[in-house]
């Protein structure tokens, strides 16, 4: 068997430098290091996602292979860094709960992933050695949400919440259906990009109870939407699923506007609305993923003249410390005097009077 043909057959998800090596994901001078990364964070790469990867010649600075093959530079981490970036801490009352926002909380049942993106900003707390909510952490948290009728949306994360068997997915959301005040539910996952095996009639089953139910699917490079990965995607938007799309913003891999604009073009023919478009979070060791806020501003204003406003998600920002989601993208008008200037797509001004 060649290697190539060999790179083709992974029959379980890679989760060690052996079996990066194995399958021809890293080079032999970069195991030592590689077992120094899995030892601090996750890794796993589905068969899926590895066919992937090794479909794209196994380059190691292909748009898909490095989100999720570690690479040296996560051993580094600088002094802004943090082990919580976005301050799920400061707002967890209790086991599986994170309430930031008074009318949404998250409802965290797992913390592992089917695959690990190397600049995760909860990669301090998950990985395939975490344990799932108990039975009766499971009911105090859904009492929770019972209990605080301010919340109007749930937001299924972890983890993935996807990896769940579909039995277990279908009773949570049958618990969460239950109570009157939540009317609205979010699912955020990894797994139709990485794992369309999953998206079977089992699982669709599962997300089409009564509580509308959007699936919100990280994707991040149109070099994700394979034809597997679309079947997947064409399933559950068949079956009338609201699809989402979230995007982090990566340098080398998205901060280019022709990229983003192939994906964003490609998601809304795949029927998925572009969502959120997140600087990245400042986690420990991703400095190498990280743009600047004003590279993220000129691609967004890039953007707005050259693509549909399907295509535009909103860029964000996750204050560091616990203090928030809010858009952080260019702004088109200033004050003059009595009177506004706006700027176009074209970057001319014209004056506006609100009166």
């Amino acid at each position: 068997m060649t290697k190539h043909e060999d790179n083709n057959v992974a029959k379980r998800t890679l989760r060690t430098a052996e079996d990066l090596l194995h399958f021809g994901l890293i080079e032999v001078e970069a195991s030592a290091e590689v077992e120094r990364i899995a030892s601090q964070y996750a890794v796993a790469i589905t068969p899926a996602l590895a066919s992937t990867i090794s479909g794209q010649n196994t380059d190691p600075d292909g748009a898909v292979a490095r989100q999720y093959v570690p690479a040296a530079a996560e051993l580094e981490t600088t002094a802004h860094e943090r082990n919580d970036p976005i301050g799920d801490a400061t707002h967890s009352p209790l086991p599986g709960i994170v309430h930031r926002y008074s009318d949404r909380c998250l409802l965290m049942p797992v913390q592992n992933c089917a695959v690990y993106c190397r600049f995760c900003f909860r990669r301090e707390q998950v990985g395939p050695n975490t344990k799932a909510l108990s039975a009766d952490q499971l009911e105090a948290a859904l009492d929770y949400i019972r209990q605080t009728p301010a919340i109007w949306e749930v937001i299924l994360s972890g983890g993935d919440p996807l990896v769940m068997p579909p039995a277990k997915i279908a009773r949570i959301i049958e618990a969460l259906a239950a109570i009157e005040h939540v009317r609205v539910l979010r699912l955020h996952t990894r797994v139709p990009a990485v794992a369309p095996e999953r998206i079977n009639d089992d699982l669709i089953a599962a997300l089409r109870l009564l509580t509308p139910t959007y699936v919100a699917v990280h994707i991040n490079h149109v070099d994700e939407l394979t034809s597997g990965v679309r079947l997947g995607l064409e399933r559950l938007a068949d079956a009338g699923i609201p699809l989402l799309a979230q995007t982090v913003l990566l340098r080398g891999i998205n901060d280019d506007a022709r990229v983003l604009e192939r994906l964003f073009r490609a998601l809304v023919e795949n029927r998925i609305r572009p969502y959120y478009l997140h600087i990245a979070d400042k986690a420990r060791g991703t400095s190498h993923f990280r743009t600047s806020l004003e590279t993220g501003q000129a691609l967004t204003r890039d953007l707005r003249g050259r693509v549909s406003g399907l295509c535009q998600p909103t860029i964000v920002l996750d204050i560091p410390g616990g203090h928030g989601k809010v858009p952080v993208g260019p702004s088109y008008v200033e004050r003059c005097g009595d009177t506004w200037r706006v700027m176009d797509v074209h970057g001319r001004f014209h004056d506006y009077d609100d009166g």
